[in-house]
């Protein structure tokens, strides 16, 4: 993708109204742990360099493919398996962000990687992000359940009141992804960040706790097995499902 704006119309922000209300059940400030997220099509696993980098440098730097996931974070790739290796040790070390190991369980490969980071338990806001799946794993239901997995455990078991997803708002397949996800549009932050020597213009998204129980169901209705074909294609897509949600009913 060029680095120079498209001739595509700008997104234009989700009109949700504003808010001052009382908030009459504060979120329990409850910071993500390092225990597994378990699904159906995958595990997400506390990142452990000695368990993952190997892995994790093999889908993601052997393959024109691989090296693509680079192109939009702000670091990678490397140029061994060593040097990836150290700075897993950085990454595995953080406390925001915490990140996770993506395993297939169909084929019990490691082959992405996702975190929670900008957490602000106190507030119940926090984002996923430096998200990124090897070949194998991108346009796959199991891609698909290990967001939602994300999500799922921040809205409901941690009770967050917020999920930000941040991209750089170059990158049209993360902000198509985060729409197909449910996320809502905000804005942009102009001038955000330098990385790798060049400007970032940053899209930001969000999913609202008065949002979720919809989103939710949606989701489970999407990872229903009877909206599979026997080539598990999708019957209904969660694009499309996602059309029909309700207009936001955030109080005024």
């Amino acid at each position: 993708m060029s680095d120079k704006m498209s001739d595509t119309p700008l997104e234009q922000p989700f009109p949700r109204p504003l808010s001052g209300k009382l908030v009459e059940s504060p979120p329990p400030a409850l910071v993500p742990s390092r225990s597994e997220i378990v699904g159906k099509y995958v595990v997400l696993e506390a990142q452990d360099p000695c368990r993952h980098a190997s892995a994790l440098y093999q889908c993601s730097h052997n393959t024109e493919d691989g090296l693509k996931i680079w192109n939009y974070l702000t670091y990678g790739p490397w140029p061994s398996e060593t040097a990836y290796f150290q700075f897993l040790k950085n990454q595995s070390a953080s406390l925001d962000p915490i990140f996770y190991s993506i395993r297939d369980k169909h084929s019990d490969a490691v082959c992405g990687q996702a975190s929670y980071l900008d957490i602000h338990p106190v507030n119940g806001v926090i984002e996923i992000g430096h998200i990124w799946f090897g070949p194998s794993l991108q346009k796959t239901t199991a891609a698909t359940e290990a967001l939602y997995l994300m999500i799922k455990h921040a809205m409901e078991d941690l009770g967050y009141r917020r999920m930000q997803w941040r991209c750089n708002s170059l990158n049209q397949s993360s902000r198509n992804a985060a729409k197909r996800l449910g996320f809502r549009f905000e804005g942009i932050f102009y001038n955000h960040l330098i990385f790798k020597g060049k400007n970032r213009d940053t899209a930001w998204y969000s999913i609202l706790d008065d949002e979720w129980p919809e989103l939710n169901s949606i989701f489970e209705r999407w990872l229903e097995p009877s909206n599979f074909d026997a080539d598990g294609k999708a019957r209904q897509s969660l694009s499309g499902l996602m059309q029909h949600r309700s207009p936001s009913m955030r109080d005024a």
